[in-house]
């Protein structure tokens, strides 16, 4: 007895232990059913197909079965949403079992009564829990992240924003300010519009949509696109050179060249904070006079530096510097220092806003930000190259050349006016870098040297270019000095990828990436939780990807409380068009990134954009709620939403299996997908999971931290601005708290109606792919357009549509659920039809009804109700019908053959008499001529009765009708005997002379004439 009760408290601890063991690794889950995305719409229709398929009960006797079961939807995902609350109280129990014991340290007996039911200390199993424990035990582990319970965060849901803050460790009053201002108080907003000369090319590998507007400097020729020399960039990568296109390996932005040199910086574009507005820019600009400047290349250099201190490398800026070449027509003031004059003049006349520059800026062209090189060897060599190119240019032009091009745009872009010559010498009106407004040309045109000089690489052939190059060797200017890469006090140093940490992937995006081993080229792609809406302040190409929130509450573009960003970005969740401070005016990017992949190129250790499709679509992942904890500023000056990291949410069991399935290869632990898919550069290790993450419930070490960039760099006007901007973002995060207690699976009625959706990124820009929970289907999303997939990728079996294992596929879906073609039918005509049918018909029936009654009016008897009307007139109707087929059929004589061949038999052609006539009809006469009187005789007798019939009945003032068709029977018998009478009596003298028989005809046609009297 001893040994049997000791046996249940060891069992129970062998099999915790079990447990425990086995819920330290991340299940990987698997899709179960294939990817549907062309039958979603089908499956929403009010079919009686569909509801049934999406209803638990077939009827009220039996339950749906898991064959019946919907294929997607609510319905689909909580098949098992009752065998999932009982995993989540039975996880509770062996948490406060654990620790009870660890706590006391020793072992209990369960007490248990008659039906085995566990009595007294609530850190003991029943005998149903430990048989479901051991069940699970002896399971594979993975867990059907679809089943999993709605909803997140119950553990915070009472904590407002500013506690929240605390527990992550977070200040919520504090944000940076500007490091300098522009020295004039009434300028209390900087801005970033300006006037300069564009240096933007169009290339085969940039951009389709940037201008051609320099012909003299190839500045593609000075970029490493091709990642030889530079690690990793900022999220804009290079800006010169030609842009980016859409799908481009690096994810980054797909912005157009915006190349160019500042000569003045306008600023701020408000006039109520100091600044200048665009009509005063143009009158400004229109009354000034300016000759042809011509531009000079210096060198190319690199600034700043970074790092962290812990192996990571620095970073730095490149920039070209070129200089303005200054002619002297007199010994006082340069040609370029008189129209600096000029210009400041001409904006002062026009009564130019006080956050102005008050004098011209140093000429350079920017780059790229943020840039990481592989070494320090790297680094010299990508300088040393790209200064060879500077010095070739040099050669070409020694006295500088006026930038220009024989090309036609229009401005600005994505204008609908026609396109213009560009021409040389112009300098233009740059709203933000990447949209010119505005172009003036110079006042004179250029002279043939100046033209010679402009054209000379436009015209020259291959050979000619390969003499210019291969005649410059060394450089001529001193480039290790001037571009930073020879300083004395510059420590070599080079990547050390195994120095790479799980917390990079909470990364700075104005900043390049340190990169895992065997990964050799950035990039942005990721997976997240996108979260754009569309307003009317924002451009139209924006897409709405959810409206439970409302993030324009929490960007300030009346500038109160901020008043410059560092970088060309303003408000992330979607800038205004024509917004003071001249940030880029883009879309509205918000999300919430989840899992970064890194570059799409396979070569450069990356993996294939329909590769991570492919394995994301396996991922079997519940319905994504998020919740909004607060807003604060990171270490990096960047306006955040954090939103609460629960690791047991839907959203930190989708992360456990991305980096199971899709993580990289670190701390032995090795990433697992059905493809046999990985990459190399994403940014997350296959042994991370959410309760490794940021949080108060979690560890801190690992990347799982959901977080949303308001803004980059936002820079206060002081600190009290800076409390006060928290505290009113932070009053709205706990409205929303408020409103969702529980979390919200974002979506729209158009999109993801249902909520939760995950989406592929190839950058912050453009979401690509959209998957649904609970492996219901994808689409695909560019650019503004959506399309579904053209065929599912599901493994078939042989036998078609017969097999019940391929009754989920598009093709037998629709071919097993067929709609009727009435409805179909009635579908197509669309909601304007419809109603136009339904109105049709409408006013038919009050039509027909509208006639009844006043027909019923007239005709209906004294006292008689409408119904007993319509009944009486019904059953007169049908008697009516009836004695017209009865009059139809007496009229068949004519009908019969009186030629036919059976009168003639045999070979001499007789003729044989047709068949006697039917009793109680007159006999044909032989004679045709008595026939016919016979025949013309009768008709005038009914004739002659039929009116006298109608008439008496027309004269009855009362109306009767039984009395009518009385006297109608009666004329109609009397004229019938009168017809037999006079055919017998023919039929009798049939022997006789002619005279009898011509006065017989007297008589009777004198009998006929008086009954016509």
């Amino acid at each position: 007895g001893k040994s049997k009760s000791n046996a249940v408290p060891r069992m129970t601890k062998t099999i915790l232990s079990v447990v425990a063991v086995t819920s330290l690794g991340a299940g990987v889950a698997f899709a179960r059913v294939a990817d549907r995305g062309r039958v979603v719409k089908a499956r929403n229709e009010a079919s009686t197909t569909a509801k049934r398929m999406n209803h638990r009960s077939i009827d009220r006797r039996r339950a749906a079965t898991k064959a019946e079961l919907a294929l997607e939807g609510p319905k689909y995902r909580g098949r098992n949403r009752h065998n999932a609350a009982r995993e989540a109280k039975l996880r509770k129990l062996e948490a406060e079992a654990s620790e009870h014991r660890k706590r006391n340290n020793v072992d209990y007996t369960p007490s248990q009564d008659a039906n085995g039911k566990r009595m007294g200390d609530p850190s003991l199993l029943s005998r149903e829990e430990v048989s479901h424990l051991a069940l699970r035990s002896d399971s594979s582990g993975k867990r059907e992240l679809s089943s999993q319970l709605t909803g997140c965060c119950y553990t915070y849901q009472s904590y407002s924003s500013s506690t929240l803050g605390s527990l992550y460790g977070k200040d919520l009053t504090t944000g940076d300010t500007p490091s300098h201002d522009s020295g004039d108080e009434d300028c209390t907003t900087d801005g970033l519009s300006f006037i300069g000369v564009s240096f933007s090319v169009n290339t085969a590998h940039g951009n389709p949509y940037t201008y051609q507007l320099n012909d003299q400097f190839p500045m593609e020729n000075i970029i490493d696109r091709d990642y030889n020399y530079v690690m990793s960039m900022d999220e804009d990568g290079w800006l010169v050179g030609g842009g980016y296109k859409a799908f481009d390996y690096s994810g980054k932005m797909p912005y157009i060249d915006s190349s160019h040199t500042e000569l003045l910086r306008v600023g701020n574009m408000n006039p109520a904070y100091g600044g200048t507005s665009i009509s005063q820019v143009y009158n400004a600009m229109a009354s000034l006079s300016f000759a042809p400047l011509s531009i000079y290349p210096e060198y190319v250099k690199g600034g700043g530096g970074g790092g962290d201190g812990s192996g990571s490398v620095p970073s730095s800026d490149v920039t070209l510097i070129v200089s303005v070449v200054e002619t002297y027509s007199d010994d006082s003031y340069s040609d370029y220092e008189k129209f600096l004059n000029d210009l400041f003049n001409a904006f002062d006349a026009v009564g130019g806003g006080s956050c102005m520059d008050d004098h011209d800026t140093d000429p350079h062209v920017s780059m790229s930000r943020g840039v990481k090189f592989k070494s320090s060897t790297h680094e010299y060599n990508y300088f040393y190259t790209v200064n060879l190119e500077v010095a070739v240019w040099q050669s070409i032009y020694p006295k500088g050349v006026v930038i220009g091009s024989d090309s036609s745009a229009a401005f600005p872009p994505g204008s609908r006016t026609s396109a213009q010559y560009v021409g040389y010498g112009n300098l233009y009106f740059f709203y933000d870098r990447a949209n010119i407004t505005k172009a003036w040309a110079a006042n004179r045109d250029m002279s043939s040297s100046e033209e010679y000089y402009s054209t000379l690489l436009a015209n020259s052939d291959s050979d000619s270019l390969a003499s210019m190059y291969s005649a410059v060797t060394t450089i001529g200017f001193d480039w290790q000095t001037k571009s930073g890469s020879g300083d004395d006090d510059q420590e070599d140093y080079e990547h050390n990828p195994y120095n790479w940490k799980a917390t990079m992937a909470i990364h700075d995006m104005t900043d390049g990436w340190d990169l895992p081993p065997n990964c050799y080229m950035e990039g942005e792609t990721f997976l997240g939780i996108p979260l754009a809406a569309n307003s009317d302040s924002k451009l139209q190409s924006t897409s709405s990807f959810q409206n439970q929130f409302d993030f324009d509450s929490l960007c300030d573009f009346n500038y109160t409380y901020i008043v410059d960003f560092g970088t060309n970005h303003g408000w992330l969740v979607g800038e205004h068009l024509d917004n003071a401070v001249g940030s880029i005016v883009d879309k509205d990017t918000a999300h919430i990134p989840l899992f970064y992949l890194g570059t799409t190129n396979p070569n450069m250790g990356g993996m294939s954009l329909s590769n991570m499709i492919k394995v994301a679509k396996t991922i079997d992942f519940g319905t994504l709620y998020i919740k909004p904890a607060f807003v604060f500023a990171d270490d990096n000056g960047h306006l955040k939403l954090q939103f609460e990291a629960d690791s047991n949410s839907a959203l930190g069991y989708l992360y456990n299996n991305l980096c199971s399935l899709l993580g990289i290869s670190w701390n032995y632990n090795n990433p697992s997908n059905d493809y046999g898919y990985y990459t190399s550069c994403a940014m997350h290790a296959a042994g991370d999971q959410a309760t490794y993450g940021c949080g108060p419930d979690n560890s801190g070490t690992g990347g799982f931290c959901p977080q949303m960039t308001i803004a980059y760099s936002a820079k206060f006007g002081s600190e009290d601005q800076a409390a006060a901007y928290m505290s009113m973002a932070n009053n709205y995060v706990d409205y929303w708290r408020s409103l969702y207690p529980s979390g919200v699976a974002v979506g729209t009625n158009n999109f993801c109606s249902e909520g939760g959706c995950l989406g592929l990124f190839l950058n912050r820009m453009d979401v690509y792919q959209v998957f649904k929970p609970g492996s219901a289907g994808s689409w695909v999303e560019f650019n503004g357009g959506t399309f579904s997939p053209t065929a599912s990728p599901a493994p078939t079996y042989q036998g078609g549509c017969d097999d019940p294992r391929n009754k989920h596929l598009d093709k037998c879906f629709r071919m097993q659920n067929k709609r009727k073609a009435s409805v179909v039918a009635w579908d197509s005509l669309g909601t304007i039809g419809q109603l136009s049918i339904l109105l049709v018909a409408f006013m038919a029936t009050t039509l027909t009804v509208s006639i009844f009654l006043s027909r019923a009016r007239r005709r209906k008897r004294k006292g008689e109700s409408y119904v007993g009307f319509f009944l009486r007139d019904l059953q007169r109707t049908k008697k009516k019908k009836k004695k017209l087929r009865k009059r139809r059929k007496g009229g068949n004589d004519l009908e019969e053959d009186m030629l036919g061949d059976d009168r003639f038999g045999g070979d001499d052609d007789a003729y044989n008499p047709g068949p006697k006539p039917r009793a109680g009809r007159s006999s044909r006469s032989k004679s045709g001529s008595r026939s016919t009187r016979s025949k013309s005789r009768k008709s005038r007798d009914r004739s002659a009765s039929r009116k006298r019939g109608s008439s008496r009945s027309r004269k009855d003032n009362d109306g009767d009708d039984d009395k009518s068709r009385r006297s109608k029977s009666k004329s109609r018998a009397r004229s019938r005997q009168r017809s037999r009478s006079n055919s017998s009596r023919r039929n009798r003298d049939d022997g006789g002379n002619n005279s009898g028989r011509s006065s017989r005809r007297e008589r009777s046609s004198s009998r006929s004439r008086r009954q016509l009297v």
